[in-house]
């Protein structure tokens, strides 16, 4: 396991004990968008041990929604809201979950807000995300589960009967351009739509894909439903 600093863990979490592998379910709040679907993306393919059960651009989304409290909560140190990060860290704490806190800006001062208000750790954005997820089985008491990478190669034409959704001109164009590698707001951009709109039609690709026995909640799934149906080129 990665060594960590003792001053990003909170005396409470730094020295918990490892316990049988287990999913951990894990949250993830980040007002920039880019970054969040990075680091869910990451964590699907990389972290099986982990199950990302919610993400949050805001924090009345997070805390509002019905996946919300978690085991772990990855939380932005500076959102675009007038919440403090004491008051968010307390809020999740009181519900039951951990919470890791990760920040561009990483001083003295924030460092210690965030852990004297109840984080078990405060790492940088810029830490490997490896070493992250490192530092939250450690904050969990869960060891790594040694699991070979997800084959991302489209699967056989006619091997599995797949039943494929019906998508619209416009929801089809997103779901390329999203698996891609975009950004919603660059979809919507690509499109020469509004921003609702390009999430409306990945919402709608995603429904659509569930309503088929094929879920593509997480953008890692819908990735794994475009090469399937030779979307992704």
């Amino acid at each position: 396991m990665t060594s960590v600093d003792p001053s990003r863990l909170s005396d409470e979490d730094s020295a918990l004990p490892a316990s049988a592998p287990r999913r951990v379910r894990l949250a993830i709040l980040d007002d920039h968008e880019v970054l969040l679907d990075s680091l869910s993306s990451w964590i699907a393919v990389n972290a099986f041990d982990f199950d990302l059960a919610l993400t949050a651009h805001t924090w009345l989304e997070m805390v509002h929604s019905s996946s919300f409290p978690t085991d772990l909560v990855f939380l932005d140190f500076q959102l675009r809201e007038p919440v403090s990060i004491e008051a968010r860290v307390r809020t999740c704490r009181a519900a039951g979950a951990k919470v890791i806190v990760l920040s561009s800006v990483d001083t003295r001062e924030s460092r210690e807000r965030a852990l004297q208000a109840g984080a078990a750790a405060f790492l940088p954005k810029s830490l490997p995300m490896r070493e992250v997820m490192d530092v939250a089985r450690q904050v969990m008491g869960v060891a790594r589960e040694a699991l070979p990478p997800r084959d991302w190669r489209p699967l056989p034409t006619g091997a599995t009967p797949h039943q494929r959704p019906k998508l619209s001109h416009g929801e089809e164009e997103a779901l390329k351009l999203y698996v891609s590698g975009f950004s919603t707001n660059e979809v919507a951009a690509r499109m020469n739509v509004q921003y609702e709109t390009a999430k409306t039609y990945l919402r709608r690709v995603r429904e659509k894909y569930g309503k088929v026995g094929r879920p593509a909640s997480k953008k890692s799934d819908l990735i794994r439903r475009a090469a399937e149906d030779g979307y992704l080129q």
